[in-house]
């Protein structure tokens, strides 16, 4: 009988607690959205999102309206050093960091698209058990490749054993059946290797090897060299053709001998038959793509008082965003930090959503960005990239939770929450697309989940009277999601109604007022001590008061 394949799982503790995530709504600052005195050219790009608040609580909010849409995220996540999380041993700060990334990729998945890839930054502290957690969740089968990326050229002196000078860059596709990446472009170096030393019409060439490993029979000849000279192919191995292909090749002045005609043959490989490009290898030096010396350099050009202390470099953002996207795909990463890859994608011509939770936001990566849209940064890819400024981008911040609890402890509605606000909250957290009709006589199009299905939202309580008329308005061949206050009617005295109260209707979707589900371990409870675990035993194994043992 055979036995059926264990799947291997990456275990830690908690792994099994998820948090219920409420789907906030995002307001914009209108002070703080930037964009162009004037247009460079009609494919200046606009609509790019940089949104300020905990990611976790924003990758849920853009979750309904970006599902399958982003072609590729990068993230840069806060690395487990251990030094963060002082106050737990390291077995349980590494549980909190695993279950916090697990929460964000598995939203991460769900919002990229098909032929979409993820590329994560990661050191040796926790690179391997990411990966394990990738596999995971994206599929063992869709793991592409751990590039590592030179981020120091010089060694760490002071390092107590060996100095680091790489990180990793984990990449994944969605489905890596059909996600391919795109080639680099070709160097100088590269086409000054071809050469035409016989001038040939087709112009420059370079000799490639004229034997292979995999032997054939019918491709192992001798061969006449124009001097005369008589050479077999290297032991194990054969010509790439025929003897009949190979003459055909001399007589289209394919095949090479040298410049006194003894040497062993070679295939000429002309500069215009080659690709377009280069495949992309997984080592890639700071030389090609930076270092982290270069990424503070390009911060101090829009804010001489830096606050970070490993950012990475344009060159290398550039290097993902080229082999990753094509112009106009959406770019998203959701540990913004200082704002590169915002700042490249604005400059490669790539749509961005970018999220961060500290005020830097506001104060670095804002104007960071005003900058590049400006045309006022100099540094960076801007002059490889011919950029010359253009486009723009909205600033928004989370919404406050929907509900809040009163003097009493219920919950009820944010006094914060205008109608409009609560309106589009209801289509967020009752999973409608949030699109008020612009008709007076369909004022009650609040939102729609198909094409005769709609969502109206009011604070009102609705009477029998009230909900009849609506009844009528909406008509037998449409139906209606009625969140109100309060109603005086039988539930389905409607067919075409569907009558909920708010917040009843939402109440037990989410956690309600939780604003933070950052990275940063300071907003985490305290570890209990072993004491307090022994205590908390022993009062689950006392009876509970009064009950009969059988």
């Amino acid at each position: 009988m055979k036995k059926k394949k264990q799947k291997l799982e990456l275990t830690w503790i908690g792994k099994d607690e998820r948090p219920k995530l409420e789907p906030r709504i995002l307001i914009e600052d209108p002070e703080l959205s930037y964009h162009a005195k004037e247009r460079r050219s009609d494919d200046d790009i606009f609509d790019n999102t940089l949104i300020h608040g905990d990611n976790l609580l924003a990758l849920k909010a853009l979750e309904s309206e970006n599902v399958g849409k982003v072609k590729c995220i990068f993230i840069d996540p806060p690395y487990n050093t251990g030094s963060a999380f002082e106050h737990y041993d390291d077995g349980l700060e590494h549980s909190i960091w695993l279950g916090l990334m697990r929460d964000r990729l598995e939203i991460l998945k769900r919002l990229m698209s098909e032929d979409g890839s993820l590329w994560i930054t990661i050191d040796d502290n926790e690179a391997h058990y990411l990966k394990v957690l990738c596999d995971e969740i994206f599929g063992r089968k869709n793991f592409v490749a751990n590039v590592i990326w030179q981020k120091k050229y010089s060694p760490q002196n002071d390092a107590k054993w060996l100095s680091d000078n790489h990180d990793h860059i984990l990449v994944y596709a969605k489905n890596k059946d059909i996600w391919r990446p795109n080639l680099l472009p070709r160097t100088d170096a590269m086409d000054k290797r071809y050469k035409n030393p016989d001038s040939d019409p087709r112009g420059p060439w370079k000799p490639s090897d004229f034997s292979v490993k995999t032997y054939s029979a019918a491709n192992d000849y001798p061969i006449t060299t124009p001097s005369g000279r008589v050479v077999e192919p290297p032991k194990s191995r054969c010509w790439v053709t025929s003897e009949v292909r190979f003459k055909e090749l001399v007589a289209d002045n394919r095949i090479s001998f040298g410049a006194t005609g003894k040497n062993v043959p070679a295939m000429k490989k002309f500069l215009t038959e080659v690709k377009g490009g280069t495949t992309s290898m997984t080592i890639w030096l700071y030389e090609d793509v930076g270092h982290n010396q270069d990424a503070k350099k390009e911060i101090k050009e829009f804010n001489e008082i830096s606050v970070f202390d490993t950012p990475k470099p344009e060159k290398l953002m550039q290097r993902i965003v080229h082999l990753a996207t094509n112009t106009g795909d959406l770019v998203l990463d959701s540990f913004a930090g200082s704002g590169t890859t915002g700042a490249v994608a604005q400059k490669m011509g790539r749509r961005w959503i970018m999220v961060e939770l500290g005020d830097h936001c506001r104060t670095h990566v804002a104007p960071r960005l005003q900058k590049v849209i400006g045309g006022d940064d100099l540094g960076g890819i801007t002059e490889a990239v011919n950029w010359k400024g253009g486009g723009g981008f909205r600033y928004y911040h989370l919404a406050p939770s929907l509900l809040e609890k009163d003097k009493y402890g219920n919950w009820v509605i944010s006094e914060k929450y205008n109608s409009s606000m609560l309106a589009e909250a209801l289509c967020k957290n009752m999973g409608f697309v949030y699109e008020p009709s612009q008709d007076e006589n369909e004022y009650w199009r609040h939102g729609h989940s198909t094409e005769t299905d709609f969502i109206f939202v009011t604070t009102a309580s609705m009477t029998h009277g009230s909900l009849k008329k609506l009844s009528e308005d909406v008509g037998p061949d449409r139906s209606l999601l009625v969140c109100c206050k309060a109603f005086n009617a039988e539930v389905d005295a409607f067919d075409n109604l569907t009558i909920k109260k708010i917040p009843h209707a939402v109440l037990s979707k989410c956690e309600w007022g939780k604003d933070d589900y950052s990275l940063n371990v300071a907003n985490l409870p305290m570890a209990k001590t072993d004491d307090e675990v022994e205590q908390e035993k022993m009062a689950e194994e006392l009876p509970l008061f009064g009950k009969r043992e059988d």
